[in-house]
Formats: structure tokens, sequence, C-alpha cells
């Protein structure tokens, strides 16, 4: 993967990447829903990133950062002029056309890129009308295969709609650029099981407020139920329970039935298995300790199931109010 074969929407994922967790979960909450799930998406399917490849972009950034910032003291020609003297003519004008094509992106752009096939299917049933202001803005090679697709009768409507167009407001091709977007938000197929993405959203999503997460999951649930669920199980594991506090260990101890319990801390680090039994009773303590020595070798994957069986008691008692997972963002305070 190089920079020049990237998008910029693959880009920014391994910008937020690489900005780290806690900084991506700030970005999040100033994101768009829309955005905040296309990215996510991005972030989930990205493979392995060399350092260079994220230096590379890191340094993209800081650069049209920069860049942006001496647009605004001055303008176009005040920012060439800055950029030439500090990094040569040639760099500053990659960085100028890099920047002013961004912010000159031209409305449906989304569209412009969409299969041929995907996009007649998806504006079949438009009404003409729009189907007209977005043909103004396709290439005309788009716009004459997207015509043919269409009922005869169709095709004459929306060619006089397009002959007799005149100016519309940048506030209503945004509304219906919005709207379009968010219905034509293509189902993701790929196995995401095997892609390195989805530990770097798990912790994103470790970092932002619980009302995010919610929203990001059952999005993304419509659009990949198994990329939802993967990244659900992957949300908290056995060993976080290190970070429940005691009141939310103990209500959970009291929903676990005690063969799993023995189970899971058979293959539990020695931390967790102190930090259980500080949550009980010294005699139940000595108890599940007996029992699991008298249990004698188990199978991993057993231990492992069990494990998860608690896990998914913890989700429920937090879906429920009942428990609070440590997280990041602001709707947690206790008091």
């Amino acid at each position: 993967m190089t920079r020049t074969k990237l998008t910029g929407k693959q880009k920014a994922a391994i910008l937020i990447v690489s900005l780290g967790p806690e900084i991506a979960a700030n970005i999040y909450r100033f994101l768009r829903e829309e955005d905040i799930e296309q990215l996510t998406l991005e972030i989930a399917n990205l493979s392995k990133v060399s350092n260079e490849e994220k230096n590379e972009i890191l340094e993209e950034f800081y650069q049209m950062l920069i860049a942006q910032n001496f647009i605004t003291e001055g303008g176009i020609d005040y920012a060439k002029e800055i950029l030439e003297k500090a990094l040569g003519t040639q760099k500053a004008l990659e960085i100028i056309n890099r920047l002013t094509s961004s912010l000159q992106v031209r409305p449906f752009d989304f569209i412009r890129k969409a299969d041929p096939s995907q996009l007649m299917n998806f504006l079949q049933n438009e009404n003409s009308q729009t189907i007209a202001l977005i043909m103004t803005y396709l290439n005309p090679e788009q716009s004459a295969s997207l015509l043919s697709s269409l009922p005869p009768e169709k095709q004459v409507d929306i060619a006089r709609r397009v002959a007799t167009m005149d100016r519309t407001s940048p506030e209503v091709i945004m509304e219906v650029e919005k709207v379009l977007e968010r219905q034509m938000a293509s189902v993701v197929t790929e196995d995401y099981a095997n892609v390195g993405g989805i530990q770097a959203v798990v912790n994103i999503l470790n970092n932002v407020d619980r009302g995010t997460e919610k929203n990001i999951i059952e999005a993304l649930e419509v659009d990949n139920p198994d990329l939802a669920e993967e990244i659900r199980r992957r949300m908290f594991v056995f060993e976080d329970i290190l970070t429940l506090d005691n009141r939310s260990v103990q209500r959970t101890l009291r929903e676990v039935d005690n063969q799993d319990l023995t189970l899971a801390l058979k293959g539990a680090s020695e931390e967790v298995k102190k930090r259980i039994y500080e949550n009980m009773s010294k005699r139940q303590a000595e108890i599940v300790n007996e029992d699991m020595e008298f249990m004698g070798p188990v199978r991993l994957r057993d231990v492992e199931e069990a494990q998860q069986k608690i896990v998914n008691t913890i989700r429920k008692l937090e879906d429920a109010g009942e428990i609070i997972i440590s997280r990041g963002g602001g709707d947690e305070i206790i008091v």
C-alpha cells in the first residue's frame, strides 16, 4: 500500500489509527454520524500499514494543516509564497493543489465514484427532478449511461428538465446530497474477521462514551451484522474484569453460574482470580478454589466459552444500567 494509491478515506483511517484511541475518540465527537460510520468501516478494513506509510500520512496532514492556516491568514497566494520559501516550489505546489482540490469537492462526488449498475439500480425510483439535478454533476458518459437505462417516457422528461434547469441553491443541493448519500451507503461484504483493523476500531470505541459507542454499533449492525458482532465481542474481554469497580464485580457474580465461574478461572491470570476472590466471602472463595483443583485439566475451548458467558453477562448488566464499565467520554459521572 503506497500513498499514491490511497483514497482520502483510507488516509483518514490511517491518520485516526496513528493518532491513537484517545485522540481519535475526541475527533469522533465532532463528526457526523454517517461520517463516523464510514470512517469506522475504513479502519476495520485496513490491512497492515508500515511505519513509513504512517509517517507519510502524518506529514501530509501536518503540511496541509499548516497550509490551511496560511490560507486563512492571507489567501492561496500568501500560503504558496510561504510554503515555497520553506519547502521549495515543487513541494509547495503539491501541497496547495491537494488542499485546494479537497476544498473544492463537487456535489455528488460519491455518486460519480459508484459502480454504474449500482448507480442505475439506486436511481431508478428517484423522481425526475432529482435525477436531472444529479446528471448535471455527472460526467457525460455516466449521464448517458444512466439516461439510457431509464424508461423512454422518463428519459424525455429528464432531458427536458436538464435542458431547462436554472441555478439551484447550494442549500438544496447539500440536502439532496446528504439524503442520497445516506441511502446509498453500500453494504460491505468482506470478511472482516481476517482484517487487521478491527482492533483499532475497538480501541477507539472503548474510549468514546457509551451513547456514541451504542449508536455506532447499531448503525454498523444494519450494514454488516458480522462486523458489528465481532467488534462487540472484542469490546470487553474476560481480563477486563480488573477494570470493574467492586460493586459491579459483586453484582456480576450474583448472576454467574458457579460451574462457569470455576471453569473460567482455570484460565485466568492471578490478578483476575484475586479480584474475584476479594469480592466473595472467604468461604465462597475457598469453595471455588477447591473446585478448580478438583476439576483437573480442562480444554482451553471450554475455558474460553465459560469466560465468554461471563463477559456476556457483564454486557447485559451494563445495558440494563446495573453496572458500569469504565470507558472514555463524559456521560458516566458518579456522585
